[in-house]
C-alpha cells in the first residue's frame, strides 16, 4: 500500500495532534507546554482584521515574500469568514506560482496579492539572483518574472555580454516555462527586443500593480501553453513529412518491366507509429527475362533492425543485378548482415523466388523463413516445400542454402509473407493461425472469387479478426500472379 505523503498545512502541537484540530468526544484535550515568549494563535482570527491596505515591497535581503496584498480588483481573501475558509481552500490546492528572479537595492519591487481564474491564491517565489533561481525553479513554478538588470553568474561586474543575456539564461535554465520581463519604463525597446529573443510579455517596473500583473501572467502562461502546442503541432506534422518522404525512399518499387506478372504487396510494422519494421521485400526482373522475388525478415522490432532490412534489400538487388542468385547470393547476403548488425546475435530469415522467364518454373531457396503458398486456376493453395531449407542468416558461420525447382504451371499465384501473419491467434486460446491456417483463409477467400489487392487485404483483415485485434508483429506479404489466377 502507498505511504500517505504529509500535507502542507499547520504544524502539528505536542504529541502529534494540530493545534487546531477539535477534540474528540470523550477524548482528553492535549496540554500544549507553556512558551516563555509572546506567541501568534493559532485560533481563527478576528474577521475584522486583515492586511494593510497598500502593497509591500520585497526586501533585497528577503528570501521570501512578505505578506502578500489583494490585487484592486479583488477583496482581501481575510474579510469574512466565508473569504477565509476560501483561502484554506486554495492554501490547500494551489493554482498558478509565480517565480520573481529580481534584487534592485534602489527601488524594491512591490508584488501584491493576486488570485487566478479559478479563485485560488497565486504562490510567489523570490530569488535574488540566478543561482537561486535555478534551485527554485520546479516543475510547479508556471511562470517567471525576470528583471532583466540582473547579471548572468560569472559577469557580475565585468560588463561582459549583451542586455539580454540574464534573459536568454533563464530561457536555457526554463525552456518550458512563461517568462515575463521587468524593465524601466525608459527602457522599452529592451522590453520589445526581449519578447523577440523569448518572453512572453515586459512589464515597466513603476507601473507595476496587482491587475495587471495578474492579467500579464495568465497571458503569458496560456501564451506558452498555445506556443508550445503549436510547436509540438509543427513538429509532428514535419515528422510526418519526413517519415512519408523516407517511406517512400526505403520501401522498394518494383522493376517488372516487359514481364507479364501481376504484383502486389501489403506491408504493416508492429511498432506503434512507425512506418518500416524489420521485414523488407523486392522484385526485379534482370535482362534475360528472369522474375527475382524476395521476402525477409530481421528479428527485433526497432530502428536497428528496419535499417538492417533495408540495407538488406538493398544489397539482394544490387546482387541479382549482378547475376548471383540461390546459395552464392545468400552467402554473400549472410556477409553482409554479419558486418552491419549491431549484435552477434541479430539474424534474419529469407526466401527467394527466380521465376523463369517462361513463369512456368521457378527455383526456391529458404533460409529459415516460412515456405510461399501457390495456387492454381483448378487446385487449392498448397505451401510449397520446406523441409530442405537452410538456417536463418546470421546463425552459422559457413551455412548453405539448397535450391528447389518448383514447377508453377500455366495459371497461377504465389503468396510470400513474413510470421506476423501466422503468429497471430485464433480466438482467446494460445493456438495460433499457423501456415495451414493461412492456406485455409486464402482457399476461402479465392473461392470468393477475390484476387490480387482485394485478396491481401481480405487475408490480413481476417487474420486480425482472428487475432481479436491488431497483430503485434511485422507483416509483409507480396502476391505475384499469372495469367488468370
Amino acid at each position: 500500500m502507498p505511504v500517505p505523503v504529509p500535507q502542507h498545512g499547520e504544524a502539528p502541537a505536542a504529541g502529534g495532534a494540530s493545534v487546531d484540530a477539535p477534540a474528540r468526544p470523550g477524548a482528553r484535550r492535549p496540554v500544549l507546554p507553556r512558551q516563555s515568549g509572546p506567541v501568534d494563535s493559532a485560533g481563527p482570527k478576528d474577521p475584522t482584521s486583515g492586511p494593510p491596505s497598500s502593497p509591500s515591497s520585497l526586501s533585497p535581503s528577503s528570501s521570501s515574500l512578505p505578506p502578500a496584498f489583494s490585487s484592486p480588483a479583488s477583496s482581501s481573501p481575510a474579510s469574512s469568514p466565508s473569504a477565509s475558509s476560501s483561502s484554506s481552500s486554495s492554501e490547500a490546492a494551489p493554482g498558478l506560482t509565480l517565480l520573481v528572479i529580481e534584487d534592485h537595492p534602489a527601488v524594491p519591487l512591490n508584488v501584491p496579492e493576486m488570485l487566478d481564474a479559478e479563485g485560488k491564491r497565486v504562490k510567489i517565489r523570490t530569488a535574488r539572483n540566478l543561482t537561486e533561481a535555478e534551485r527554485l525553479l520546479t516543475d510547479d513554478v508556471h511562470c517567471i518574472l525576470l528583471d532583466l538588470a540582473l547579471a548572468v553568474p560569472g559577469q557580475e561586474g565585468t560588463g561582459e555580454g549583451d542586455e539580454l543575456d540574464t534573459l536568454r539564461h533563464v530561457l536555457r535554465l526554463a525552456p518550458s516555462h512563461a517568462v515575463l520581463a521587468l524593465t524601466a519604463e525608459a527602457d522599452a525597446e529592451r522590453g520589445a527586443e526581449a519578447v523577440r529573443v523569448g518572453a512572453q510579455d515586459y512589464l515597466f517596473r513603476n507601473e507595476l500593480d496587482g491587475r495587471l500583473l495578474n492579467r500579464a501572467i495568465r497571458y503569458a502562461v496560456e501564451r506558452k501553453r498555445a506556443d508550445v502546442a503549436q510547436r509540438q503541432l509543427t513538429e509532428s506534422r514535419l515528422h510526418g513529412q519526413e517519415n512519408a518522404r523516407l517511406e517512400r525512399g526505403l520501401l522498394p518499387r518494383p522493376l517488372l518491366d516487359g514481364s507479364d506478372l501481376r504484383f502486389t504487396s501489403r506491408y504493416r510494422p508492429g511498432r506503434s507509429r512507425a512506418l518500416l519494421g524489420g521485414d523488407f521485400y523486392d522484385t526485379v526482373r534482370t535482362p534475360d527475362g528472369t522474375v527475382h522475388a524476395m521476402i525477409g525478415d530481421v528479428c527485433g522490432h526497432g530502428p536497428d533492425e528496419a535499417a538492417l532490412g533495408v540495407e538488406l534489400r538493398i544489397a539482394w538487388r544490387a546482387l541479382t543485378f549482378a547475376g548471383l542468385c540461390g546459395d552464392e547470393l545468400l552467402g554473400t547476403l549472410q556477409k553482409v548482415l554479419e558486418n552491419e548488425r549491431a549484435d552477434e546475435e541479430i539474424f534474419a530469415t529469407l526466401c527467394t523466388v527466380d521465376i523463369a522467364p517462361d513463369g512456368r518454373s521457378a527455383g526456391l531457396c529458404l533460409a529459415g523463413h516460412p515456405a510461399p503458398l501457390l495456387a492454381g486456376a483448378d487446385r487449392a493453395p498448397e505451401l510449397l516445400p520446406y523441409e530442405d531449407g537452410g538456417p536463418a542468416l546470421g546463425l552459422l558461420p559457413h551455412a548453405r542454402w539448397p535450391r528447389l525447382d518448383v514447377e508453377l504451371g500455366g495459371d497461377w499465384s504465389l503468396m510470400m509473407y513474413t510470421d506476423g501473419l501466422i503468429e497471430g491467434r485464433i480466438g482467446e486460446g494460445t493456438q495460433r493461425l499457423g501456415q495451414e491456417g493461412m492456406a485455409e483463409v486464402v482457399a476461402r477467400q479465392l473461392g470468393e472469387g477475390l484476387r490480387g489487392e482485394e485478396l491481401l487485404d481480405a487475408v490480413l483483415t481476417e487474420a486480425r479478426s482472428l487475432n481479436g485485434g491488431e497483430l503485434t508483429d511485422d507483416v509483409a506479404v507480396l502476391l505475384l500472379d499469372r495469367g488468370r489466377c
